[in-house]
Formats: structure tokens, C-alpha cells, sequence
């Protein structure tokens, strides 16, 4: 005897997405001029020199009195109406 199976209730798995894509070719030309300057560099370094020399000099100053006669601790005193100044004679 042929009995009648059993039947449970359906297992639902969730949708597979599936993606067929399809590719078509379109070719679209760029077109890039180019152009090409030469260009000669000249380059002058001005080299400038200081050249440097030293001397030196010694001053030496001198002052002369007209005095008539001493001054006390200080030798000759210096003549009434004179007082010092440059010495002529």
C-alpha cells in the first residue's frame, strides 16, 4: 500500500539578484597639439672683489705757551696780557 507523503510548509530563502550586463564600445578621439620651443639659457656670474689694504697712522698733537717768569710749583708763569697761545719767536 502507497501512502501520501508528507508535505511541510515551504522554506523561503531570500531572492539571489543576479546582474547580466551587457557592453557596447564607442570610440571618441582626443586630439592633444603639442608644440616644442628650444630655449638657450646664457647664465654671466659677476664675480666682484673687494680687495682690502691697511695702514695706520700715529697723531701726535703739540701746544706751546709764551710765559714769563715762575709760577710757583709750576715753573714760569705766563706774561700779563699774553696768557697762552701759539709761540712765534
Amino acid at each position: 500500500m502507497h501512502c501520501k507523503p508528507k508535505v511541510m510548509a515551504p522554506i523561503v530563502h531570500p531572492t539571489k539578484h543576479c546582474v547580466n550586463n551587457s557592453y557596447s564600445e564607442t570610440i571618441v578621439p582626443h586630439i592633444h597639439p603639442q608644440h616644442t620651443t628650444n630655449v638657450n639659457h646664457e647664465f654671466y656670474k659677476h664675480q666682484h672683489y673687494f680687495p682690502q689694504t691697511q695702514s695706520f697712522e700715529n697723531e701726535v698733537s703739540h701746544q706751546h705757551f709764551n710765559v714769563y717768569g715762575p709760577t710757583p710749583g709750576f715753573g714760569p708763569r705766563p706774561r700779563p696780557g699774553f696768557g697762552p697761545g701759539p709761540f712765534f719767536g
